[in-house]
């Protein structure tokens, strides 16, 4: 007869390859402080359903404490166990003797594993939103700094209209925000406890689930026991929301890259938060901002590991569902990690404010406060276009920028242009035409700081 703890209909023991393959101990460790939460809390609502005495729920309480206490300290568990689930058993069972069995009573791995599951993306989404505040205050502090610097605004990669650095920088703060709210949003999927829901079918003992997912700071517990053990889209979302963090953070770093190239020279980064060559003496790359936009791809491959995990499965609990905690830390841990580097390059990087002004005057970015000067004088926005396209070529044939062609060359494409076109055709003036809700204008990007 097998001697594992579910091998009573078992005639021998598992061949040692396909145990070995079953084992996942080594991942799931990182559960044991939401192992043991969950099993204290069970442990008293046996005790409030009769199942256990008064003593027995003490003595299993202690244990368990004390247990939880070891593994904080580094201590290890036994490496025979399956997984932390039987590896806590054992250590209780050998610390406090056959009482410690009892708290498996009307409890399976199937409900007890997604309770742990629940709780630790609970807590990592907490976490998350830490790193989330921090670089949010980062960027919105060098913001701040750097209120009157203008730079050249982007579509397709080709300068396009001016814009402040400050506004630049916190529309990277509103995607984090709606980073924060799709954390939450997963949170909240997670805030129902499983616990009680047994295999698939219920627990057979009369457990208060509403007690209990109160007891472990859940709103309340699972609607359906079949359901419950082979849910796992709150960690889908919790990936998700991850994916799109990441893709944030990666074109965020995306641009301190191209920012700290010598074809921008927008910025430097200092030798401290940057890397060299082991071939080219010259060279100072920014690899902790590449590598950030390459771990991208990595977080966003937990999501879909996990996504095939969970396509085609019948309900309800699966082995499958084993391989959800890896794709689940990977993805917590990269991310964290990428969000704490990320702080770091934004709180050291050394801005350019001049390179950045000079080029936000290159590329013919005034041609629409041109177009914007004929439509006020009553001409029709298609024509103003296409004329203020024949100024440009002109100038770009002549090597002059906009504002250096005269008002008679001006004139020359439309009379409507006067004197006055020149007081359009500035930085500034460009800067306070664009005065509307969530627009550039200085007045407009300080009410957006004030905020908060």
């Amino acid at each position: 007869m097998s001697t594992q703890p579910w091998g009573g209909r078992f005639g021998e023991e598992p061949d040692p390859l396909v145990d070995r393959f079953l084992r996942s101990l080594q991942v799931d460790y990182r559960l044991f402080r939401e192992d043991i939460q969950g099993s204290r809390a069970y442990a008293r609502a046996l005790v409030a359903a009769g199942v256990l005495t008064r003593d027995e729920g003490i003595a299993i309480d202690r244990g368990l404490q004390s247990i939880g206490d070891e593994l904080e300290a580094g201590q290890a568990l036994p490496e025979g166990s399956e997984d932390i689930h039987m590896a806590i058993e054992a250590r209780l069972i050998e610390r406090i003797g056959p009482v410690g069995g009892k708290l498996h009573t009307g409890r399976s791995r199937n409900d007890q594993v997604a309770v742990d599951l629940r709780l630790y993306v609970r807590r990592a989404a907490l976490e998350l939103g830490g790193g989330l505040t921090e670089l949010e205050q980062a960027l919105r502090t060098r913001a701040a700094e750097h209120l009157d610097v203008v730079m050249p605004g982007y579509t397709h990669t080709q300068r396009a209209q001016p814009v402040l650095l400050a506004h630049h920088l916190l529309a990277y703060v509103e995607m984090l925000r709606r980073d924060r709210g799709r954390l939450a949003d997963a949170a909240r999927r997670a805030d129902e406890s499983p616990l009680g829901a047994g295999a698939l079918a219920g627990s057979g003992v009369a457990i208060d689930r509403d007690s209990l997912a109160r007891d472990l700071g859940f709103s309340r517990p699972t609607a359906n026991s079949l359901d419950a053990v082979s849910d796992r889209d709150f960690a889908l979302e919790l990936l998700a929301a991850l994916s799109i963090l990441m893709i944030h953070l990666s074109r965020l770093n995306g641009e301190i890259v191209l920012w700290t190239t010598a074809e921008f020279g927008f910025a430097e980064l200092p030798d401290a938060l940057a890397s060299g060559s082991s071939m080219m003496p010259n060279k100072k790359n920014p690899c902790a901002a590449e590598l950030v936009r390459a771990k991208t791809g990595r977080v966003t491959g937990d999501l879909v590991a996990l996504l095939m995990v969970m396509k085609g499965l019948p309900l309800a609990y699966n082995r499958d569902l084993q391989e959800d905690k890896e794709a689940v830390f990977d993805g917590v841990d990269t991310t964290l990690a990428a969000l704490v580097v990320t702080t770091r390059l934004v709180k050291g990087i050394r801005l350019n404010p001049a390179r950045m002004r000079a080029a936000a005057l290159d590329g013919y970015t005034l041609a629409t406060e041109a177009a914007d000067y004929l439509t006020r004088r009553g001409m029709p926005f298609r024509e103003a276009h296409r004329l203020v396209g024949r100024a440009v070529a002109f100038a770009i044939k002549e090597g002059r920028p906009l504002e250096g062609l005269t008002i008679q060359e001006w004139q020359t494409f439309s009379p409507l242009f006067q004197a006055d076109l020149f007081e359009s055709l500035t930085l500034e003036a460009a800067l306070n035409a664009r005065a509307v809700v969530g627009g550039t204008a200085p007045a407009r990007v300080k009410e957006a700081l004030a905020r908060g």
